[in-house]
């Protein structure tokens, strides 16, 4: 949720920060501020919108799913399943752009992952 705030105040605010961006002499001590500037400074104003809404939403079905699993309801589980494998197409399409070993490790623990949950799916 901090992300997709973080996002939209972003977007609401750019050309403030890109005024910013062109006015504050950034110090060498400060690289990753520099570098995170850059990064939000060169997107598109629909992509940050595009990204703090979909973060806003992705937050509000975790939350949804956190309450569900505390009280220990099988939608609950049920939407733990679809999340962890909504993402394995788009790892999938990664992979075939281009393999590197951070791309491999994240496809192979996110299957691990969804493997797990999928043979210990409670059956009551």
């Amino acid at each position: 949720m901090v992300t997709s705030i973080a996002l939209l105040l972003t977007l609401k605010n750019y050309q403030t920060l890109e005024a910013f961006s062109d006015d504050y002499v950034l110090e060498s001590k400060s690289i990753i501020i520099d570098w995170l500037l850059r990064k939000v400074i060169n997107l598109n104003p629909r992509t940050l919108a595009f990204s703090g809404i979909g973060t806003g939403i992705y937050a509000i079905v975790t939350a949804i799913e956190a309450v569900g699993l505390w009280y220990e309801k099988r939608w609950a589980h049920v939407l733990v399943l679809v999340l962890v494998g909504i993402s394995i197409p788009p790892e999938i399409y990664e992979l075939i752009g281009g393999i590197s070993l951070i791309k491999v490790v994240v496809f192979v623990l996110n299957l691990a992952v969804f493997g797990y949950l999928l043979r210990n799916f409670p059956k009551h």
